[in-house]
């Protein structure tokens, strides 16, 4: 099937769009909508070729709702956590930025929304995305999920209530978190994994460790308040099979989409904040501008 194209005021070059199991829908702005794949090369003998990712800046459920079946392989993302608060005023007047960056902290990242759910609404909303990521997941397809200690009993809780088989807990260990004066050190954050049914290990026939150990992305290199590192993400995503797609709706900053690109795999991202959305876009096309050769590419018929 030949690729069509369009194009904007602001993107000039043209997007393409694939005849793939994913639909190429209508985009609005830079961004595309349910599972068009873009195209976006500096130079013209490139047109017509087809990247691997997408990107849809809007409500992760409303976005979700509208792929198809048995359309990705792993679902890879960071959430937000809800966490900490004793209080109802505690939970519902601290920003993201506040949980989650230190006072003296030099950058000055925008909040994003969605931290300011108790547990219960934090569980039933996370029941109800997943539940719609089950659908969207191959048989025998993966979830992870970042966690922190608080949140962890009510993450595994609702992964296995939206149909998610529960396969274990991994470990993310921060060298660099500050130690506690009486306390111990809370230099850890979890991965709660779980399957779409039965796995078949022939399909991607890999080992993989279950700790991980990388500091937080800092200074000109931290581009979002809970900014994961590729590093650990590019581990991460190897459980997805080779050229197999990856999800990640609450893409934030784009970290889970560039380390499937480097391994591989194809990507369709999702944020809710715009300024996240158009850092992710921005960092996804640099990533694919930086590794794509005129090898690497396959051009229309």
């Amino acid at each position: 099937m030949p690729y069509s194209f369009a194009s904007s005021p602001s993107h000039p070059l043209p997007y393409g769009f694939a005849g793939s199991s994913l639909p190429a829908c209508g985009r609005q702005g830079p961004y595309l909508r349910a599972g068009a794949l873009p195209l976006l090369l500096s130079r013209p003998e490139h047109w017509g070729t087809v990247l691997p990712f997408s990107l849809h800046q809007g409500d992760a459920l409303s976005v979700l709702s509208g792929l198809p079946d048995d359309c990705v392989d792993s679902v890879i993302t960071d959430p937000p956590y809800n966490s900490g608060g004793r209080t109802a005023k505690e939970r519902t007047s601290r920003s993201a930025r506040q949980k989650y960056t230190s006072a003296d902290a030099s950058h000055e990242l925008p909040d994003f929304t969605g931290e300011n759910m108790d547990q219960r609404s934090y569980g039933f909303w996370l029941t109800q995305i997943m539940t719609e990521a089950h659908r969207l997941t191959k048989t025998g397809g993966t979830a992870l999920l970042f966690t922190d200690w608080r949140q962890l009993p009510i993450t595994t809780d609702a992964i296995q209530a939206a149909g998610w088989l529960w396969r274990g807990v991994l470990a993310w260990h921060k060298p660099q978190a500050r130690p506690q004066k009486g306390r111990f050190t809370q230099n850890c954050e979890f991965i709660v994994w779980a399957s779409n049914g039965p796995i078949d290990a022939s399909r991607n026939p890999v080992y993989l460790p279950g700790l991980y150990s990388a500091s937080q992305p800092s200074g000109k290199h931290r581009q979002h308040i809970t900014q994961k590192p590729v590093s650990v993400m590019r581990e991460l995503v190897k459980i997805c099979p080779a050229q197999g797609t990856v999800l990640d709706f609450c893409a934030g900053s784009g970290s889970t989409g560039v380390a499937a690109l480097l391994e591989g795999r194809d990507f369709i991202g999702v944020e809710k904040t715009e300024h996240y959305a158009k850092i992710a876009e921005q960092r996804l096309l640099q990533t694919m501008q930086q590794a794509l050769t005129q090898d690497d590419v396959v051009l229309s018929a």
